[in-house]
């Protein structure tokens, strides 16, 4: 079992790494620099769903071209939602504050407009990730990962996931970002959930 992930981004790689080892698979991952591909892909869906699907598509159409048909393609999207904001920021999560934001930027943004909810009830939201998969036959597969919790009225340690300093994950008391690394690997994180559900739909189909 081949799988390209189609990411740069090396913590999502040694995720996948994690999450491949742990169901057992014997599966080599290959990431898009190891296909040469370079490509600008423009997100500009609706949904996760749907810039996933997009990103997946990119990638698909380039292995097709330079004959690299032997593997499964795995692409993803993700971002948070606030229910009183309707799901903002959603699909613009990483260019909440405007393009290229800090993470200081996009945080002191989020806390702006839940300024008038004081109340941590009104404050709920999620971590979502869609996943898409192509398999070498062009059939698609997506899964979804949601992580619950809610906004913090301030922000704790800077760094990480760019929301974590005020996600407080429901079951806690503090914030993704003040957690020491028990505390966060217990948090059910939204990739890795998407990541479980698509590999059962992968062994179902026999891989």
């Amino acid at each position: 079992m081949k799988i390209l992930y189609g990411t740069g981004n090396k913590g999502k790689i040694e995720a996948m790494k994690n999450i491949i080892k742990s169901h057992g698979f014997d599966a080599e991952l290959y990431t898009i620099k190891d296909v040469g591909f370079d490509q600008e892909i423009i997100e500009d869906g609706e949904t996760f769903e749907e810039n996933s699907d997009i990103k997946a598509n990119a990638i698909r159409k380039f292995c097709i071209e330079n004959n690299i048909l032997d593997k499964i393609i795995i692409t993803d999207d993700a971002g948070l939602c606030v229910d009183k904001l309707n799901g903002e920021p959603g699909v613009y999560t990483g260019r909440y504050a405007g393009e290229h934001p800090t993470q200081e930027e996009n945080i002191n943004k989020l806390l702006s407009n839940m300024k008038q909810y004081s109340d941590m009830k009104d404050r709920s939201c999620k971590f979502v990730c869609v996943l898409t998969a192509i398999l070498p036959n062009g059939e698609k597969i997506v899964s979804r990962g949601e992580c619950k919790g809610a906004i913090a009225k301030a922000p704790g340690k800077l760094g990480g996931l760019t929301y974590g300093p005020v996600f407080i994950p429901n079951g806690f008391d503090k914030p993704m970002g003040d957690m020491n690394e028990e505390e966060y690997a217990s948090v059910h994180n939204h990739r890795d959930l998407a990541m479980d559900e698509l590999v059962k739909k992968f062994k179902e189909l026999g891989y």
